[in-house]
């Protein structure tokens, strides 16, 4: 009786063993990807078993998921079982299955920003077999193709934009929200700015090259200040990134000073649309533009942008000099416009 009893525990525990062999492929070494701002990019996975049906018959589940710290943080993706397929939140209409073969279940992600870097989830469901790999994708975008440039709510002063505000602002003045990275090559290459902005990992930060009293204290040397994690809903200005220029920035020749609307019409009678914060931007920066005329800008702002500092035309600094929000009834100034590639 005890031998039967135990032959049958040792017949089940076989059983058992085969069972979660055929339920669950091992995982294979999670996989790192790298992209540049703005590209397309393949997160790769696959299959494991040779003979499965594919993608697109019924029954098979293809799931992806961005992978939060915390779990109840995860991102929904893509999922696609047969031939109904979806795509969730910021990556509806940019993530498409590349489908190559029947065991194919890579993701295409296009237009790629700095807020798609992190650690993504394929999971592949069929009934028989469950195939679960990850894959890290790495966002590139260093300086030598991009600027770094603070940004507050247009109009109304400083520390006003939540963390969906500011990546919409950013969006809005053709640039992503700057990754830390990007914040720390800009602060090694002098940027001082007392202002605590959003960067794309959700925290709030701001670069000290001076040390001084109402920016952390004399007693902290120069460096990137700041306040950590923050509540997605609490209110800071922001740090964005534009990359370099696709298209013509320029100040267009008018015979009189423009009101806001009449700014915007003169652009698109040229052929081109008023230029954005973003614009500005990389055009001093990565190509030198200098120009000391106050102009309209696409967020109601006028600024100038100066290369040579000289008399009367930002004397001590290279920079984007803000003139301020006016009222955008006054004929005071002129504009910049841009014309992108065709």
């Amino acid at each position: 009786m005890t031998s039967l009893l135990c032959i049958t525990i040792i017949s089940l525990s076989l059983a058992a063993s085969a069972y979660s062999q055929v339920t669950s492929s091992p995982s294979p070494a999670a996989v790192k990807v790298f992209a540049n701002l703005g590209d397309n990019v393949t997160l790769p996975c696959r299959l494991l078993s040779q003979d499965s049906m594919s993608f697109g018959s019924l029954g098979i589940r293809v799931k992806w998921t961005k992978v939060a710290d915390d779990e109840a943080l995860n991102e929904d993706v893509l999922l696609s079982m047969g031939f109904h397929k979806k795509t969730y939140g910021s990556f509806e209409d940019r993530v498409f299955l590349q489908e190559h073969d029947s065991e194919d279940a890579s993701i295409v992600i296009t237009d790629v920003s700095m807020e798609d870097m992190g650690k993504y989830r394929c999971e592949i469901i069929n009934g028989m077999e469950d195939t679960i790999q990850e894959i890290t994708l790495e966002v590139q975008g260093g300086l030598t193709d991009g600027v770094v440039f603070p940004f507050a709510a247009p109009g109304f002063g400083r520390y006003n934009l939540n963390f969906s505000d500011a990546v919409r602002a950013c969006a809005e003045q053709n640039a992503v929200v700057a990754s830390r990275d990007q914040l720390f090559e800009a602060w090694k290459a002098g940027l001082d700015w007392c202002n605590a902005g959003w960067l794309s990992d959700s925290t709030v930060q701001y670069p000290i090259t001076k040390p001084r009293e109402p920016c952390g204290g004399t007693n902290n040397g120069p460096g990137l200040r700041s306040y950590g994690h923050r509540d997605k809903q609490n209110r800071y200005d922001v740090f964005c990134y534009a990359s370099a220029l696709k298209g013509r920035f320029y100040w267009l020749v008018q015979p009189d000073r423009l009101t806001f609307g009449e700014a915007m019409q003169a652009c698109l009678d040229d052929g081109a649309e008023i230029a954005k914060v973003g614009h500005i931007y990389a055009a001093w920066k990565l190509e030198g533009y200098d120009r000391c005329d106050a102009g309209w800008l696409a967020d109601g702002s006028v600024r100038y942008p100066i290369s040579r500092p000289r008399k009367n035309c930002s004397p001590t600094e290279a920079a984007v000099r803000l003139h301020g929000y006016p009222d955008k009834m006054q004929k005071s100034y002129g504009v910049y416009c841009f014309k992108a590639e065709q």
